[in-house]
């Protein structure tokens, strides 16, 4: 008697745990939030991007008396953002290339090394130049643009072009179209160079935590991969098993015909 009850105890724990685990929610991002109505989150990195080589910059220089700044300034072109030729823009200042060597060469001033500084850095630098010659400059650097891989289990997996310093891997993943539900949440990787080497960092969407992360704010080329979690695993294996198997069968199936028809054929002469 007293083994049938723990057999039957243990039958109602397994079937216990399993409706517990069916239910549980591990869809939602930031779950250690728990049910508070309003709080405060973690508090963030500095979202600004150092300038690496073949990033794309407009400059703009300027004062109180244009025509004194003029000429520190490119001429304006009909040109359309690298990566887009299909489309003209209106008429603006061209943009400037980071060289390999990290350098950029402007009117007048000539030769700025900028890699590794920010855009505000590059615009104190340029305005210590031409305030020179000219009184009260005003300098504006902006990062027109670069690319984010997003990949793995999203929506739309596809290379996403940032137009602005500020975007964070949220912005990724909503522009891929969020995670599928087959997205493993707790483990998005980030891919990042630093130093001419691959540097990766494992984010867990559950964990508010995320904001203070110093890979929360995404920087050129970086990669978002998410990773399938253990449900698509298993369908991909089960898919592959049928296939295999489907293979095999249609294999065998050849066979025995082309064995059938020589049978026929020997037989008939």
């Amino acid at each position: 008697m007293k083994f049938k009850n723990l057999i039957i105890f243990a039958v109602l724990t397994l079937v216990l745990t399993g409706c517990k685990t069916a239910t549980e929610n591990t869809l939602s991002y930031f779950r250690n939030l728990g049910d508070s109505p309003s709080g405060v989150m973690p508090q963030g990195t500095s979202y600004e991007i150092k300038i690496v080589p073949e990033d794309e910059l407009s400059i703009v220089v300027t004062s109180s008396v244009p025509e004194a700044t003029a000429m520190f300034n490119q001429p304006q072109a009909n040109t359309a953002r690298r990566g887009d030729m299909s489309t003209q823009s209106a008429p603006r200042l061209q943009t400037y290339i980071v060289n390999k060597d990290g350098d950029i060469v402007m009117p007048v001033i000539g030769r700025l090394n900028v890699a590794g500084k920010t855009t505000r850095e590059v615009e104190q630098m340029i305005v210590s130049r031409v305030s020179q010659t000219v009184k009260d400059p005003f300098v504006r650097v902006e990062l027109t643009g670069f690319y984010i891989n997003v990949m793995g289990e999203v929506k739309n997996p596809h290379r996403v072009y940032v137009n602005s310093e500020r975007f964070t891997l949220l912005d990724a993943l909503s522009a891929a179209g969020d995670l599928t539900e087959f997205g493993e949440r707790n483990n998005v990787l980030v891919i990042r160079e630093e130093n001419g080497q691959q540097i990766y960092h494992r984010l867990n969407l559950a964990d508010s935590n995320i904001f203070s992360s110093p890979y929360f704010y995404l920087q050129q080329n970086d990669v978002v991969y998410v990773e399938p979690n253990q449900i698509r695993i298993d369908n991909s294996k089960y898919n592959q098993n049928n296939a295999y198997k489907l293979t095999v069968i249609s294999t065998i199936v050849s066979a025995a015909s082309v064995i059938a028809s020589l049978i026929i054929a020997v037989a008939v002469k």
